[in-house]
This record gives structure tokens, C-alpha cells and sequence, in this order.
């Protein structure tokens, strides 16, 4: 356990016992797709994110694939979210980058 944080928290740095990382994963996902329901913020790129996961949910291990995948787009993420003022959004990605990342 970290000098600063509280025993009751989760620190990844020391176990991941506590950090539920399906609903952290899973919460983000929502937002996005919320989010890209709006046709004027739909792109290549968001496209070509949503066949990664339609693929990475396919893999063997799943949760890893669609971390990883979440890991490498997470400053499209953000620009994303804090375009739309989106105050939910920008602090369950907020969590999942400080638990799981």
C-alpha cells in the first residue's frame, strides 16, 4: 500500500484485488456509444473502434484485448468526452486510467 492512500482503495501498484475492470470498461463503452449515437460525430476512426472491439471480443481473452484497445485510444477518448462537456464520462474514463491503465 501507497504512504497516501487509504487501505479501503484499491492501488493497482499493489494488487488489483478491488478494481472491478469489466464495469470500469464496460461504463466508458457506454459513454462512447452514447456519444456516437450522434451521426455528426461518427468518423473513421471511431468506426475502425468499434471493429477492433467486434473483434477483440472474439479473442481469447477478451477483457485484455478490449483493455489494451480502450489503453491506446484513450486521448481520442478524452477529446471526445470533454468536447461534449461531459462530466460522467470524463470521470469514469478518468477511473479506469488510474485503476487499470
Amino acid at each position: 500500500m501507497t504512504q497516501d492512500r487509504p487501505a479501503s482503495q484499491p492501488d493497482r501498484y499493489v494488487s488489483f484485488r478491488g478494481i472491478d475492470f469489466e464495469t470500469n470498461m464496460a461504463r466508458v463503452l457506454a459513454h462512447l456509444e452514447r456519444r456516437l449515437a450522434d451521426p455528426g460525430r461518427d468518423n473513421a476512426l471511431w468506426q475502425r473502434f468499434r471493429q477492433r472491439l467486434a473483434d477483440a471480443d472474439r479473442a481469447d481473452n477478451p477483457m485484455t484485448d478490449r483493455l489494451l484497445l480502450l489503453h491506446a485510444h484513450v486521448y481520442y477518448l478524452s477529446e471526445l468526452f470533454e468536447d461534449a462537456e461531459d462530466e460522467a464520462a470524463i470521470a469514469d474514463l478518468a477511473r479506469l486510467e488510474r485503476e487499470c491503465f
